[in-house]
């Protein structure tokens, strides 16, 4: 239960002698508002985490002289790259299931979609509707970073509301279980577990603060988007830390499939993190900090105030 929405995956750890959880969540997942409408809390909670990210977002972008009209396109352009880049990151977690069920690649039904590559998704599409549009794509990586991150800091935690994102059978003293009738996201609820979910919000948290510590001390002085990719990079290796405790399968050695996916994402921030450090260090003082908008910059810097620029 690792990806944009909660999935069930089975182990046969889960077979393991059950230890006392000391953390036991006993609620009613669902919010009943009448006969026959039923929305569960990690829904709604979800949804008002998105709504403060994007306040904050607008906020942020506002105080930087961003449009604020730019980003509702580009906040809109994230989702058909995070939906698409999420399923496929969903399939290759369960490769050997859906290759031999194909028709259910396409059911929205069946399955949900991996976090890791949802975002790598999401951010590509967003930052082409940007460039589309002429605005600085360097200029909105750098806002969204740290909206992005407090996204997926809550998103991960929302997921307790629904009893989903549980790891593997744990004896810890934090080790959580979910009771009642449910319905939870994970298989064997009342099993305690590590509180995967748990873990990755606070590892997010981490990397959240950090960031701003480096953001107040003049790091990332240029406003052309690398925090954000040393921010997704940092995020992405502290995901496959948490990977190891989730419940999937080992492919490689002791990996499983999302631990070596987040790795490569992390590699790819990296990768791309050090592509945008040389341009910088080739730009003449006082020359624009970003390259064109195709690049991760202001195509050209046609508008120079941006509130002067024509609508899109």
């Amino acid at each position: 239960m690792h990806g944009l929405r909660p999935r069930v995956h089975p182990s046969d750890t889960l077979h393991r002698t059950v230890p006392t959880a000391v953390i036991a969540f006993d609620f009613d997942p669902l919010l009943r508002l009448a006969e026959g409408l039923v929305v569960r809390w990690q829904t709604l909670a979800l949804a008002a985490a998105i709504a403060a990210t994007l306040i904050l977002a607008a906020l942020i972008a506002r105080r930087g002289t961003l449009r604020l009209d730019d980003m509702l396109f580009i906040a809109v352009g994230t989702v058909p790259g995070a939906v698409i880049a999420g399923r496929l990151g969903y399939l290759l977690l369960h490769f050997e299931y859906y290759a031999a069920n194909p028709s259910a690649i396409l059911d929205p039904g069946l399955g949900a979609m991996e976090l890791a590559f949802g975002v790598v998704g999401g951010l590509l599409t967003g930052s082409y509707v940007a460039s589309l549009l002429g605005a600085p794509v360097g200029r909105w990586w750098h806002s969204a970073v740290l909206p992005v991150l407090i996204l997926l800091g809550l998103g991960k935690l929302t997921m307790i509301l629904g009893g989903a994102g549980q790891g593997m059978p744990s004896a810890a003293p934090w080790a959580t279980a979910f009771l009642g009738p449910g319905p939870w996201g994970s298989l064997a609820p009342a099993l305690p577990s590590d509180p995967s979910q748990a873990y990755e919000s606070i590892a997010t948290l981490v990397v959240l603060v950090a960031v701003m510590l480096a953001l107040a001390f003049g790091a990332f002085g240029r406003r052309d988007g690398r925090v954000l990719f040393a921010a997704l990079a940092a995020w992405a290796f502290a995901r496959a830390a948490v990977s190891t405790t989730w419940r999937d399968a080992a492919v490689v050695g002791p990996l499983n499939m999302g631990t070596l996916m987040a790795i490569g994402v992390g590699v790819g921030c990296l990768l791309f993190l050090g592509t945008l450090t040389a341009r910088a260090r080739r730009t003449p003082a006082g020359a624009p900090s970003v390259p064109s908008a195709s690049a991760g910059g202001d195509r050209g810097l046609s508008w120079p105030d941006p509130s002067t620029r024509p609508p899109f």
